[in-house]
């Protein structure tokens, strides 16, 4: 739990209510530990406090509130933080990863009803991304479940929640990579090795990795990288050298930061695409020159959760990995309980591997 900015994770122990009409009580298996989690912490990221952070996982189900269907006690699912109505105006226009109903409950930390399940103290807990995943049990919206096999190694399905379904789906469905482009993704975390594993998947030519960990851009070659480059002054021009003098077909940012979407702009070839994938901070603003994008026609595409439909995509992603196709299981660097999760984050932003998981007993 984190009870404000700048404080460490916190193991407390929280009352939580039984699952209302529509909703489902997971007991938790494995929690990936992802940046957008520690944006809570530094602020960067507004939301009510105090809040149980947590939105990549993955768990059993344990018990159903009225009017749910499809789903059993016993059941396994991938947590989805983007849940879809499936009524609205974006669901019913095949932009279920924009769905409206759920978009202010979640920045909210409730529940559809307005209300959390979560308390200390007899005090309100939040849930951040409507998860709350970082705890041993969480009650969620029934659209949050997606249900997989049994036999799908849980601590593996939980990246499918967050880290895979953004970076692969940003290469095939958001900005589709044909085979034989050229690819530069900026950043090696959790979602730009994903996205490295989509282009790789669909037969991109060329797929330059570029970060400011060396650590990193050795795990990049492992998922498909191409060509490493340690973010330097030289950046464009190594790029360029590499692409024909032109730049990519494609550029994923996967850092969320303005500077390094900028430089993306400039990595892109004319009559290529950026798209941005990593989350900025609240507040910030990327400068782009609007003359440029016209005369040189970049095309500028955001990416939210990888415009995936969760109910058909997870699925999907998860068959790509059986089939041997997406190794998402060599993305689990290290494992932690619950109690390491601040050195498990220490660990993140000294760039060290590709993606812990907290694993409950």
């Amino acid at each position: 739990m984190l009870t404000g900015i700048n404080q460490p994770f916190q193991i407390e122990t929280l009352h939580l209510q039984q699952p209302k009409a529509g909703e489902v009580l997971v007991r938790l298996s494995a929690v990936g530990v992802c940046h957008s989690d520690w944006h809570l912490v530094t602020g960067a990221t507004k939301h009510p406090m105090p809040v149980v952070a947590g939105h990549e996982g993955a768990g059993i189900v344990e018990a159903l509130g009225d009017g749910v269907s499809g789903l059993a006690p016993g059941d396994h699912v991938i947590l989805s933080w983007a849940p879809d109505c499936g009524h609205c105006f974006y669901c019913l226009h095949g932009q279920p990863n924009l769905c409206e109903t759920y978009t202010d409950p979640i920045w909210a930390g409730v529940m559809l009803d307005g209300t959390p399940r979560l308390s200390w103290q007899g005090a309100p807990v939040y849930h951040y991304c409507g998860l709350a995943a970082y705890a041993e049990y969480t009650v969620v919206p029934q659209q949050s479940c997606i249900r997989i096999e049994k036999h799908v190694p849980l601590d593996v399905a939980a990246l499918v929640g967050c880290a895979i379904a953004t970076g692969v789906g940003a290469a095939l469905l958001t900005s589709p990579v044909r085979a034989g482009q050229s690819v530069v993704v900026l950043g090696c975390g959790g979602v730009g090795l994903s996205t490295i594993m989509g282009a790789a998947l669909v037969g991109a030519a060329q797929i330059i990795a570029i970060d400011t960990h060396p650590a990193r851009l050795e795990v990049a070659r492992s998922f498909g990288a191409t060509h490493t480059l340690l973010s330097d002054a030289d950046t464009l021009a190594s790029v360029q050298r590499l692409t024909g003098g032109r730049g990519g077909d494609h550029v994923f940012e996967a850092v969320g930061a303005p500077g390094v979407q900028e430089l993306g702009f400039r990595l892109t070839r004319p009559g290529g695409t950026l798209t941005l994938v990593g989350l900025s901070q609240m507040g910030t603003a990327t400068n782009l020159p609007g003359a440029e994008i016209v005369r040189r026609e970049v095309t500028i595409r955001g990416s939210y959760y990888g415009s995936v439909n969760t109910h058909r995509d997870f699925p999907m992603l998860i068959e790509l990995f059986q089939a041997g196709k997406l190794p998402i299981d060599r993305m689990v660097s290290k494992r932690y309980r619950l109690s390491q999760i601040n050195e498990a984050y220490a660990s993140m932003l000294a760039g060290d591997g590709a993606r812990g998981v907290i694993v409950f007993d």
